[in-house]
């Protein structure tokens, strides 16, 4: 893996660290792409999706569905479902916690990993519909951007909860920036390597000789750990591609092979033109080399002095992401309030909800495990991150995550 890598992981984590030991400073919110959303005030919650509890009613308080989005599953089998976690890893429903405290609201900020679309449909949707509202939460949603970090807006304050990939979440553990993963809310990879059928890409092993995109900055990980499976020297037996956010080249013929987010690239790609039969799709999760990615985290001392609110905050924001994959159109609805005007189209933010629902509930999992961490996938996700310097040490599981607040949600 290249050191820059490595030593700009460290320098974030490192910040990150130097900002949450410092003596509090004013609240001066991070610029970010789009202006925060605030909680709407409905006139009476929304009813809860199925399979959650309702939320107690605030204090003092006064459609169709989406067309089926072409998927990468027509090009190659779907990923498995998360194994069961072993029982050690999985701890105990705690008793219920205790209801939600009347008086005025609390507020708490949710900072996002990238600007408002469909990835983050729960959160929204659960702002949208009055769930925050109706556990006494006022909630503003941060969107992210390039130059914009969750674990350093937890860290620092700007934020109470974050979202990001596992691995990275590690990278800032690993260098003592006092975090915990308090639900998993994708539980399978999104990546892909795509590639035309002319370019004979049929199975993993035949990237041997050919160009391959691979985007960096934190998302090679993957590829790389199918290169040390297939014993392949990515310097040697392949020429890797330091690929940018755009599928241009691929569709160019500047590469044979690209990554590709089945939620986003991999949309674009067949909005081109190309289609799903003409494509070869190799799966990182296929490969037994997927990582998780979306994640939903807060600092140790929200989890140790706020648990009720951290509780109460997971438990809305579940009802959202079940809300958004019960009725994806209305989700894609609620998503084009929020997005750059411009910058999306309904119909791709629509394609994208369809296999960002496939990566929240993956085939064959109960909708009851819904942001439970399966401890066989952090395992996985963790021992590649060792493996390729992103962590310097084995991450320690009992307090790299909890699903305490996930199982408490469930039982109120």
């Amino acid at each position: 893996m290249p050191t820059s890598r490595r030593s700009f992981v460290l320098l974030l984590a490192s910040s990150a660290l130097a900002a949450a030991c410092a003596p509090a400073t004013p609240n001066t919110p991070t610029t970010a792409p789009a202006k925060p959303t605030e909680a709407p005030k409905p006139a009476a919650p929304a009813a809860s999706p199925a399979g959650l509890p309702p939320a107690p009613s605030p204090a003092a308080s006064p459609g169709a569905s989406p067309a089926t989005a072409a998927s990468p599953a027509a090009a190659a089998s779907p990923a498995a479902s998360p194994a069961a976690s072993p029982a050690a890893a999985q701890p105990a429903a705690p008793a219920a916690v205790a209801a939600k405290p009347s008086g005025p609201a609390d507020k708490v900020k949710l900072q996002l990993k990238w600007v408002p679309q469909a990835q983050f449909a729960g959160y929204y949707v659960a702002l949208e519909k009055g769930f925050y509202t109706a556990e006494n939460l006022d909630v503003t949603i941060q969107p992210g951007g390039p130059d914009i970090v969750s674990e350093q807006q937890v860290a620092n304050g700007q934020a109470d909860f974050g979202i990001d990939w596992v691995a990275s979440f590690l990278a800032f553990r690993d260098k003592g920036v006092p975090i915990v993963n308090v639900a998993q809310i994708y539980q399978s990879s999104g990546l892909l390597l795509v590639s035309k059928k002319a370019a004979n890409i049929a199975k993993a092993k035949d990237l041997k000789g050919k160009r391959v995109g691979v985007w960096y900055g934190g998302n090679e990980f993957e590829f790389l750990a199918l290169m040390d499976k297939l014993k392949l020297d990515p310097d040697r037996d392949l020429t890797v591609i330091k690929q940018g956010f755009t599928m241009d080249p691929f569709l160019a013929g500047q590469m044979d092979a690209a990554s590709a987010m089945t939620y986003n690239e991999y949309q674009v790609v067949l909005a081109s033109g190309l289609k799903a039969e003409d494509l070869n799709v190799i799966d990182y999760n296929n490969e037994g080399v997927g990582m998780l990615q979306d994640n939903l985290f807060t600092s140790e001392d929200t989890l140790k002095d706020k648990k009720e609110l951290a509780t109460r905050f997971v438990r809305a924001s579940l009802k959202g992401w079940q809300s958004a994959i019960d009725d994806q159109q209305g989700a894609v609805d609620v998503i084009m309030k929020y997005v750059e005007r411009g910058s999306t189209t309904a119909e791709h933010q629509t394609r994208m909800m369809s296999e960002v629902a496939k990566l929240v509930v993956p085939a064959g999992m109960n909708k009851d495990q819904l942001g439970i961490m399966d401890a066989n996938r952090f395992a996985t996700t963790a021992d590649i991150a060792l493996k390729f310097n992103v962590i310097s040490k084995p991450a320690e599981p009992e307090k790299a995550y909890t699903n305490e607040l996930v199982h408490a949600a469930m039982k109120m």
